[in-house]
């Protein structure tokens, strides 16, 4: 049974603090699971509300989105969990749904077992990049990814073998998911930039070639070319998306290629050639719904079992829900790559 009362980070204003408060415990409602979050992890987003006031309007406000956790309560209509499961799912703006607290609600709809083989620090560290690449790769929206055949058959498994693809920053969380998505839609040559210290872990990810990140913009284009020969590229995912990255995308691509980032596209995009800025959330448009259901009820829990999808690299910070704030602090002066910070709110004093 869940108690009454719980610890949550809370940001209290607009660019204020994050403070520990004790909160209400939610009660599910139907189609709804009360989770026991044992481990949640950071992302950019995060810092980014609270420093520059991103999104968010009404305050108090819980952020955090990745939830790895047990089913402590189900709600009305909900067969296919029950009390003490493993579960992860990503969170959704909202204090009942943010992962920065002990307790939160999740839709069982979207919600993932955990395979016995997987840490909840490790799947903690999931949902949010996973949902990223996903819908860059598979959504068919034109405004929100490449449209390409989700591999949720045997058919469709391989389905682009023999049609190369470039990841821009593959060490990072988003960029090593999609370099398995990638290698499991059958793409070849994939080909990645980073930093070469990476360049072991990538090919063990997919990656068939890592290209140096600190090569110029005119070096890289050429570096790509000459792996690809005359075979034209026609799709680029930017997993860093800063204007300088979106225009080397935008460069490698043959005429009528297509772009996906992971932020607002902020360069012009020639006429012959397209950008779509993908959607790292759970909720937009009913297809969105659909394409995020059918991943995370139907398949990723197999995917995970089989290897399709390796964890990432991880740091757990100490001191629970109280190790946030330095963890946020470290991403936002740009100190930490090729991991995911992890935090264990249960530990919370």
């Amino acid at each position: 049974m869940a108690p009454s009362k719980q610890k949550a980070l809370v940001l209290e204003k607009k660019f204020g603090d994050l403070v520990l408060r004790d909160v209400d415990v939610y009660k599910p409602g139907p189609g709804e699971l009360l989770i026991k979050i044992h481990a949640t992890s950071l992302n950019p987003v995060d810092w980014k509300i609270q420093k520059m006031g991103l999104f968010i309007e009404n305050f108090p406000f819980i952020l955090g989105t990745d939830i790895a956790g047990e089913v402590a309560e189900v709600g009305e209509g909900v067969n296919e969990f029950k009390v003490g499961d493993r579960v992860f799912c990503q969170g959704r703006f909202g204090n009942e749904w943010g992962s920065f607290q002990q307790y939160a609600l999740l839709a069982a709809s979207t919600t993932a077992r955990i395979p016995s083989s997987w840490t909840y620090e490790q799947a903690a560290a999931l949902p949010v990049v996973l949902t990223a690449a996903y819908n860059a790769f598979y959504n068919a929206a034109p405004q929100h990814g490449l449209g390409l055949k989700p591999p949720v058959s045997p058919e469709a498994e391989g389905a682009y073998a023999g049609t190369p693809i470039v990841i821009l920053g593959g060490a990072s969380s988003v960029g090593q998911i999609a370099l398995q998505l990638a290698k499991f839609s059958g793409f070849s040559p994939i080909i990645t930039t980073a930093s070469l210290k990476h360049t072991d872990n990538l090919k063990e990810l997919g990656a068939t070639v890592v290209v140096d990140r600190n090569l110029s913009s005119n070096d890289l284009v050429a570096e790509v070319k000459k792996i690809t020969g005359d075979t034209p590229i026609k799709y680029v995912l930017d997993s860093i998306s800063l204007p300088a990255t979106q225009q080397v995308g935008l460069d490698i691509l043959a005429p009528s290629g297509q772009l996906a980032t992971v932020l607002p596209v902020a360069v012009d995009v020639p006429k012959d050639k397209s950008a779509v800025a993908t959607l790292g959330i759970l909720r937009h448009s009913p297809q969105h719904i659909e394409l995020l259901e059918t991943l995370y009820h139907d398949k990723i829990t197999g995917w995970l079992e089989r290897g399709v999808i390796k964890p990432n690299k991880i740091e757990v910070l100490p001191g629970g829900l109280a190790g946030i704030p330095a963890g946020l602090a470290r991403m936002e002066a740009d100190q930490v790559s090729g991991l995911k910070l992890v935090v264990k709110p249960q530990e919370t004093v």
